[in-house]
């Protein structure tokens, strides 16, 4: 029987998308603000554009995982609506880092919660299907 798991495909193709956006962030910030690489530091604008694109770098290898997982062991719906609000407020953090930075943990925190509930759903979806066995 084949897994029925597009909806956490399509996130994680989203995820993508949401990753490849930070990257263009950066770049721009160092075009607009003559930053040349390698040096990461330089205009206040540049630097908060730059951690942006290395913390949703840093959350990706607990996202992902946990995404695959819940969908895979939990469910897929369940997964993707909760990787569907990790990716909103990933950009809603990106948005007040930007422009704010001390307001940016109204986008972290909620999104750290989807990616721990995601990874809570992995693990009680894994261990029901080993106590099934």
């Amino acid at each position: 029987m084949a897994m029925q798991v597009e909806l956490a495909a399509a996130v994680t193709l989203l995820s993508v998308l949401l990753y490849a956006g930070a990257i263009l962030l950066v770049g721009l910030a160092r075009w607009r603000h003559g930053i040349k690489a390698p040096s990461v530091t330089g205009h206040p604008a540049f630097e908060r554009a730059y951690r942006v694109q290395i913390n949703t770098l840093e959350q990706m290898p607990v996202f992902l995982p946990s995404l695959w997982l819940a969908a895979l062991y939990y469910s897929d719906t369940v997964a993707a609506i909760l990787g569907l609000l990790f990716l909103l407020f990933r950009v809603f953090y990106a948005v007040l880092y930007l422009h704010a930075s001390k307001h940016r943990g109204w986008g972290y925190v909620p999104g750290a919660l989807c990616m721990l509930a995601l990874w809570v759903l992995a693990v009680l979806g894994l261990l029901e299907n080993l106590a099934a066995a």
